[in-house]
Order: structure tokens, then sequence, then C-alpha cells
């Protein structure tokens, strides 16, 4: 291993898995997932041996003491956990007990709002005059009495309610129940920073922030131009939609804040800072701060978004290559408690097994959403069971619930996740697409996960390497080499439903070492071999391309 491989930070090396809590493992049958579930399947996510899914860090959704009008994302307190989920103790339980076996952990922080239940915003609406109200965003009516600006929530309606006592608005960009708070109040700023102090001495490795970009507003709060490309068929009520995003995120003062943040988690040493983000690439990129001093990994989600065409998929990746810093660590996510199923999204179980190689041999830190694992495609929700608000307020087709089904451990009643009914309904497949079912078949989609993290973990080129686009004749083929000094990988995708003949010009051979089919370990002769619909390989390069 040469000198900057072993110096790699465990954020560098390792690959993350999130885990949406209320869907992992109910032990105290409510219907609900918990800590005390999480703790109970650490073997299966890494044991040590090749026989779990071998990964190296787990994200927690969060878990935190609140009224669940958005699932835990409405917070109200930041210092605690929801009796749902269990209290103090588990979780330091359940650091201990994943540190034991090498796992790191990862918690959601969500410093763009609280619950309206949160003892701040209590205090804060309680008179304009107590020491709390700048905590929050209120501004008064326009003369007419409607809301301060132009701007919508995600969720639909306005970003704006009224509280009748105090005869202001305040701003939420969520749930009306989320208001959202004043990051330019030196006191808040303190405040918030306190509560990431609090948990990284509880021992936890980094935070996944939610919506970091949008925690500072512009200062004078002006409308949002109209986006001339909204799309005309938008619900009525989706206001933010037809807009332009200009003053409510992704404002340049965020990033002083960033800086500070960054500073907390400087004082604990090897942390980690990840941060949900969108927005063009030269904006995106400046999150990692221009000398290093921002977030160590900001949410890149451009491979969601990308049609099933290669070339879109390597653009995308040249792309985000060409942007970074020399000093900028890059990082991939194809599924979140946000999206649909990337096996849905995709096109079927083939084209998710491609995704997985994609996913987990590119340069950088990816990102595992649970379930994905097993092929889990979009769960089906019936209406008067959709629990999320934005499928609530803007209609079934655009309900997350369909990805934040309850996991699959076995073909019981409930797919094992729970004794009772779970909160949403188990998806139908769950008798055959089960861990349990998984692990036995040695072609199962977990099968595949597990080998390409074994083989992952053991290759420099892979987790450590250079990534270098290799252009090739054959259509719809993503082909690009992982190297170091001492060791390539040549990754051959497939995006194609028909087979392809692929030719790597050069006179190098090299040895398939895992395809996603998990039935091909061969030598090849790189002038020409032939892919299978949706196949990738992963080739042991012999000399040099």
């Amino acid at each position: 291993m040469t000198n900057d491989l072993s110096a790699l930070h465990w954020w560098q090396r390792g690959v993350v898995y999130q885990i949406y809590p209320r869907s992992f493992q109910d032990t105290t049958q409510n219907g609900v997932g918990d800590l005390a579930g999480i703790i109970a399947h650490l073997d299966y996510l890494n044991d040590g041996t090749s026989a779990s899914l071998g990964v190296d860090a787990i994200w927690l959704s969060p878990f935190y003491p609140s009224p669940m009008k958005d699932f835990g994302y409405d917070v109200a307190d930041y210092c605690d956990v929801d009796p749902l989920f269990g209290d103090l103790a588990t979780f330091d339980r359940l650091v201990a007990e994943a540190h034991r076996r090498g796992i790191k952990v990862i918690i959601d922080w969500v410093p763009n709002h609280t619950s309206d239940q949160h003892p701040w915003f209590i205090a804060s609406r309680s008179s304009r005059d107590h020491s709390q109200r700048d905590w929050y965003i209120w501004r008064d009516p326009q003369p007419d009495g409607s809301p301060p600006n132009n701007w919508g929530s995600f969720f639909g309606g306005p970003a704006w309610t009224l509280d009748p006592a105090t005869g202001q608005y305040y701003l939420h960009q969520f749930v009306k129940e989320q208001p959202e708070l004043n990051w330019r109040n030196p006191a808040l700023r303190a405040a918030m920073l306190d509560t990431l102090r609090f948990w990284l001495k509880r021992g936890i490795d980094g935070f996944r922030m939610d919506v970091i970009g949008l925690i500072i507003k512009d200062q004078d709060l002006r409308d949002n131009p109209p986006n001339p490309e909204a799309d005309p068929n938008l619900p009525p009520n989706d206001l933010q939609g037809r807009l332009l995003h200009v003053y409510n995120m992704d404002q340049d003062e965020v990033h002083d804040i960033i800086r500070e943040i960054r500073g907390v988690l400087n004082e604990f040493g090897d942390r980690c800072g990840i941060g949900e983000l969108w927005g063009p690439l030269p904006r995106w990129v400046r999150y990692y701060g221009e000398q290093s001093d921002e977030l160590q990994l900001p949410f890149n989600f451009r491979l969601m978004y990308e049609p099933w065409r290669a070339e879109a998929m390597r653009q995308s990746v040249d792309e985000m290559e060409a942007a970074l810093p020399d000093f900028a660590w890059p990082n991939y996510v194809l599924g979140n408690h946000d999206q649909p199923r990337l096996a849905s999204r995709f096109g079927g179980q083939a084209q998710a097994r491609l995704a997985a190689m994609l996913l987990l041999t590119l340069r950088g830190t990816p990102t595992l959403y649970c379930g994905d694992e097993l092929g889990l495609e979009n769960g089906i929700i019936p209406p008067e069971k959709i629990q999320d608000p934005q499928g609530k307020n803007l209609g079934a087709a655009r309900t997350r619930d369909v990805t934040r089904t309850p996991m699959q451990w076995d073909d019981s009643r409930y797919a094992g996740f729970s004794m009772v009914e779970p909160w949403l309904p188990v998806s139908t497949d769950f008798a055959t697409r089960n861990v349990a079912q998984q692990l036995q078949d040695p072609t199962s989609p977990l099968s595949l996960y597990r080998r390409l993290l074994w083989y992952r973990h053991q290759q420099p080129a892979l987790y450590g390497g250079r990534y270098r686009p290799i252009d090739v004749e054959a259509d719809n083929c993503f082909v690009y080499v992982r190297e170091t000094d001492d060791a390539r990988c040549l990754i051959v995708l497939n995006f194609a439903a028909e087979a392809r003949q692929v030719t790597i010009h050069g006179e190098d051979n090299g040895t398939i070492v895992l395809s996603t089919h998990l039935d091909r370990e061969e030598r090849v002769t790189l002038t020409s071999f032939t892919l299978r619909p949706y196949e990738g390989v992963i080739i042991e390069l012999e000399g040099r391309v």
C-alpha cells in the first residue's frame, strides 16, 4: 500500500449504510422499528467476516423526541431519544456494540428547523419580546395580510403560517409544524453547535446534516423568481416547484456557518460531516471549503437523477471528477429514504445489480440504503395508508413511503420485522425476497453486495485508487480503470438490454474476478470479450491499458 492510501481516513476507505430506524427491526412489538432492533442486526451488517454484508459505517435517520409530523425530522429535543425508539442508554449501547465490530456511527442532525413543540419555539412564539423570539424567522404580513414573500413549502402550500397571538408569520419550508431556525442569531447558533458536542461526547463518529444548504436565507427574504421550465402539470398547491430557489437556499453566508460546524467536529478528532445538498456543480463543490475546511462529504446525488444510459452516467462522473479540488474526496449515492428504490427507478433487478457494481467501484465513498442490497422495489401503499406528509399534501404519486417499507428479514408474517402489523405495509414479495432466503442463494442480490464489498475492502485500487475513463466503441457501455501504482482494475458496465462485444485496445489480458451475474471468473483477452445484457464485470489487469 502506498503512503497516501495508508493515510486515508475511515470515511474515505469505508462504505456507509443508511438505516431508517422506523423500518429496520421492531423489538417492542408496536409496529415501529427501534434502536434495539439495530443492535440485534449489527452482525448482519459486519461481524468481521465475509459472511456479513461488510459495511463500515451506519447512518441513522432521526430518532429524537418528536411529534412525528415528518417522522423525526421535526425535532422536539436535539439531545435525547424518543421513547418510541428507546432511550439514551440504548443509544450508548448501540454505539458501543457498533464500535466493537469496527462499525462507525453517523447520526442525522436537523439544523434547518425544529418541531413547533420544541421548547425553543414555544418560547419564541409566546411573545414578540421574548429573548428567543429571534431564534426563529418571524415577519410581519404584507399590507394586505398575505405572507411576507412568495416562497412555497416543499410539501405544498405557502412556506409561511400566521401566528394569530403575535400577529406575525413564521417561516417553514416543510410542514407547518417545522418552523425554521434563524442561524443569523448568535445565541441560536451557539446552542445548535452545543447539540453537536452532546452527541460527539457520546462517541459518535459523524453527522449527516439535513438540508444544510437551507440554513441561511437571503437577508431581505426577497421573492423567488418564477421557474420558466416548471412542469405545467404540477399540483396547484406546489408553489415552490414553480419557483427558482434563488433566495431560500445556497446563500454565500452559509459557508461561514459550515466552517464553524467543521470546527466543532475538529474538536473531537477524526469525525465526518456529510451534508444534504443540491444545486449546480460549481456551487455544490464550494461546500468542501476553499481550504478543505467545510464538509468532508457534500452528498453527491447526481447519478440518482441521470437517465439509464452509460454516456449520461460517465458524463456525470467525469464532470464531478474535473470539478473537485485536489484535496476533495468524491462520494456517490443511488438510494435513500426520500427517493424511489433504485430497482424501480432504473427499470428492474438486472439494472439494480449493475447499479450496485457502479456505486461500489467508483472512486470515493459510497452510501447504500437499507434494503437495496436485497433488490427491494417500491412498496405498494394504498392511499388510505399513506403516512408521508409529502404524499398526503401533493398526491399519492409523490409519497416517499414507497421506499420506507419494512426491512424484509425472513418469510414469516410481516417479514420478520415485527409480530404485529407494521406502520407501513410490508412489500408483497417478502416471502421470496428476504435476508434469510438470499443468504442461502449464491447468486442473490445480497450475495452480489457481499462479494462487491468484500472485494472492495481488500483491493486498494477500488477503495483508494485513481479513476480513469476508457473510450470504447461498444454502445451504452461505461468503462473505467481504478488504479494505484501497484494494482489496477478494469470495470466494464453494459447498460444495454442486449449483449455487447467490447474491445479494449492494446495487448493486455486480464482476469474477470467478479460479474454481476456471479457466475463468471475467467481469464479474458481484452481485444475482444462479450458482456451479457445489463452485465458488469471487474477485471484485474495484467499490463498497462
